[in-house]
Parts: C-alpha cells; sequence; structure tokens
C-alpha cells in the first residue's frame, strides 16, 4: 500500500499564479534539463488543462524560465488529454548529442506536485491513510494530533518557521501593494483598502474585514506572481494564512501555537491530496479552495481549544460546503472568482471551527466519507468545469457597469 507524502512536501513556497501550471511544470522542466544538459531546443507539448489555461496561469513563461526562452517551443492542445491527469506535459529534446531525441511525459498533479508515469515513489512517513485512522492512534497512544506529525517528519516545525515566515510576508506584502493585476481584467487589487476600512470599526465587521483583507492580501500576491506558500495550491494560498493571521493577532499567540496549528492543517492537506485530489483540473475548485477551508477551520479549532474530535469535525464542515465547487477562472487568470473564493472560505473555516465548538464533536458524516464524496463529485463534474476556462464564470462573464470586478 502506498504511504502518504508529508506535510514537508504539501507546503511549497514558490510563485505563484498557479502551483499545478507554475510549479509544477517548473520543477519538470528543472528535471529535464539535468537529464539533457547539451540539448540545443525543446519542443514543449502541453495537454487537457495545462493547456486551456496554460497562458493565463503563465505555464509557458515558467517552462521557458528554466530551459531557455530561445530555446522553447510550444504546442498546445486543449483538446487532448493524457491518460493519466488533465495537466499533461511531453518535452522533447533536440540536438543533445544522442542518436534520437530525449522524450518524456510527466504530469502536474496538484500542488506543485509532478507525477512520472510507471515511476515507483520513495517510501513517505505516514502509515496512518484515514484521518479515522490518525485519530484513532492518537486517541490510543495519547498525543495531540500536531505530535503525531511531528514525530513522523524529522525536520517539521523548522520547515513549517520557514512556511509561516513565507505567509506572514505574503501578508504585508499584498495589503502594502496597489494597482492593478497583470492581465486582460485590469482587476484592482483590493486588499489594502479592505484593511483601511475595518480599522475604526468594531465587532463582527472588524474581524470579517480582516480576514478578508488578509486572504486578498495573499491571493491578490499570488495572481501577481509573487511568493506564497501552497496550501494546499498557489490558487489556493490565501486561506490557511489568513485565519491562522487573525487568530495570531487577535488572540496573541505564540509562534509554536501557530506552527502546530499549521502541522494539523498540513495533516488534512496530505488526506485530501493522497485520497481524493486538490488538483482543480482533476475535481474542480472544491478540491483547493474546499481543502484549503478543511485545512483552516482544522487549524482554527486547534487553536481555539477544541478536541480531536471537534476539529475533524471542523475540516469535515470546512470541506463537505463547498462539495460541487467548480473551477471556472476567467480569461484562464487566477483571479475571477479565485481571489473572492480565498476570502470567502476563510470566513468559513472560521465559522465551521467556532461552530464545532459548540458541540461536543459528534456529527453524522465523517471527514473520510466527504473526501470520498469530493472525489466521485470532481470526476463527475464536466470537463467545462474543471480549470479549462470553457464553462460556468468564465464564460457567462461580462463586465458591468456597476464594479471593477
Amino acid at each position: 500500500m502506498a504511504e502518504m507524502k508529508g506535510i514537508i512536501d504539501l507546503y511549497k513556497i514558490g510563485r505563484g499564479p498557479s502551483s499545478s501550471h507554475t510549479l509544477g511544470p517548473a520543477a519538470a522542466a528543472e528535471q529535464f534539463l539535468i537529464d539533457f544538459p547539451n540539448a540545443e531546443r525543446f519542443t514543449i507539448e502541453l495537454f487537457g488543462s495545462l493547456a486551456a489555461t496554460g497562458r493565463g496561469h503563465l505555464t509557458d513563461r515558467a517552462i521557458s524560465d528554466v530551459l531557455g526562452r530561445d530555446r522553447c517551443f510550444f504546442q498546445w492542445h486543449p483538446e487532448t488529454e493524457l491518460p493519466g491527469h488533465p495537466n499533461g506535459m511531453r518535452m522533447t529534446a533536440h540536438g543533445s548529442g544522442k542518436d534520437s531525441p530525449g522524450i518524456r511525459e510527466v504530469y502536474s498533479v496538484g500542488g506543485g506536485s509532478i507525477l512520472y508515469p510507471g515511476l515507483s515513489e520513495a517510501p513517505r512517513p505516514y502509515e496512518h491513510e484515514s484521518l479515522q485512522s490518525i485519530l484513532a492512534y492518537c486517541n490510543h497512544e495519547e498525543v495531540p494530533l500536531w505530535s503525531y506529525a511531528y514525530q513522523r517528519e524529522p525536520g517539521l516545525e523548522e520547515h513549517l518557521k520557514q512556511v509561516w515566515t513565507a505567509m506572514t510576508q505574503s501578508i504585508q506584502r499584498g495589503l502594502l501593494a496597489e494597482g492593478s493585476l497583470p492581465g486582460g481584467l485590469k482587476l484592482p487589487r483590493k486588499a489594502s483598502q479592505y484593511m483601511a476600512r475595518v480599522r475604526d470599526t468594531r465587532g463582527i465587521t472588524r474581524d470579517l474585514g480582516r480576514l478578508f483583507a488578509n486572504a486578498l492580501a495573499v491571493s491578490e500576491e499570488n495572481a501577481a506572481g509573487g511568493v506564497v506558500v501552497t496550501a494546499p495550491t498557489c490558487g489556493a494560498s490565501g486561506v490557511v494564512p489568513a485565519v491562522l493571521a487573525f487568530y495570531a493577532e487577535s488572540h496573541k499567540l505564540p509562534e509554536e501555537r501557530i506552527f502546530r496549528a499549521l502541522a494539523i492543517a498540513g495533516l488534512i492537506g496530505i488526506l485530501v491530496r493522497h485520497n481524493a485530489s486538490v488538483s482543480g483540473a482533476e475535481v474542480g475548485c472544491q478540491g483547493e479552495v474546499g481543502t484549503a477551508c478543511a485545512m483552516a477551520a482544522a487549524a482554527a479549532a486547534h487553536l481555539i481549544g477544541g478536541t480531536r474530535k471537534q476539529v475533524e469535525y471542523a475540516a469535515e464542515m470546512g470541506l463537505e460546503h463547498h462539495l460541487g465547487l467548480t473551477c471556472d477562472p476567467v480569461q484562464g487568470l487566477v483571479q475571477i472568482p479565485c481571489i473572492e473564493r480565498n476570502a470567502m472560505a476563510a470566513a468559513r473555516a472560521v465559522e465551521a471551527a467556532v461552530y464545532a465548538l459548540q458541540s461536543d464533536g459528534s456529527h453524522s458524516v465523517s471527514f473520510d466519507q466527504v473526501v470520498e464524496t469530493m472525489y466521485r463529485t470532481g470526476k463527475d463534474l464536466g470537463r467545462d468545469y474543471r480549470e479549462t476556462s470553457e464553462g460556468g464564470l468564465a464564460r457567462t462573464f461580462r463586465p458591468f457597469a456597476g464594479g471593477t470586478g
């Protein structure tokens, strides 16, 4: 039985706007360059969703930055999918001094992870493959969820320190930045305005406003190609940092508490990735923003004193109430509706945590059941609603006089 990849692999620090379209292909290109260092030129074929939204997601730029812009020739096949995943690519090296061109097929499977057909993966640190089995182990051994993760991944806490630094820096940069985001939508940045407007407010207006501003800050940084953390993807990178920054400030929490919350969120993320998918091209936005909401809800429930059962309940609600969410980026950009969805999911994560703590943690639908349901739902979604920009808002969107995006 395959073991789960770890939390260190889940949280990647890199440039947006799309982990599937930029981080993954760039990593594949880096390995290809190692394999064929003397190639004179490269043909890069992009298939399925990777081709359909690749230009808006800057896929060609991410690859050519590695291989050399004057050496790359791109072919786009949006209507054709390779058998392993909707985000497939084929790279060919020409003139490398070998008798025949070097060819590799690779899949960008979400969150910046890549998969080579037919290659077995190295053993990973987690022997439990469901949240139910992890909870049973932790209950029996009387260890916290975060400690369970720390025990299995040496160096995890140090990695989470770097992750938290990158998350807070992305919030700070996003709150300072102004102007419009790149791309044809000319979408104005809003994070700084949102934060300014809530400074003199009180109560729930202030709390929600800060959550929104933090989520917008990270998501706008991502859309602009800034450095963010995959949590679990670039397109959903604003949810977890927005929620954790909100609690860190409002509850004056030490960083060690935040690191532990990040570990718990990471457990939720790797379970979804292992048992379903975090790829919008495979299961829609429920796999990205829905998973991010579940991760943030679990972290929030822990931070406000939740039991393991309540943490599981919060994560379950965070994902359940995103079931069926489509991935329909307008003009192939990670902007509409992606940025606003991050803000809404951050608020929902806090609500799920508070709701869970009003109960004893007992409920009817388990987190693991919702993960299975999400995967089945994603497979049932039409292709137009899985990151191709051919359905949903991507098809019907038209600017209107009453707004700027």
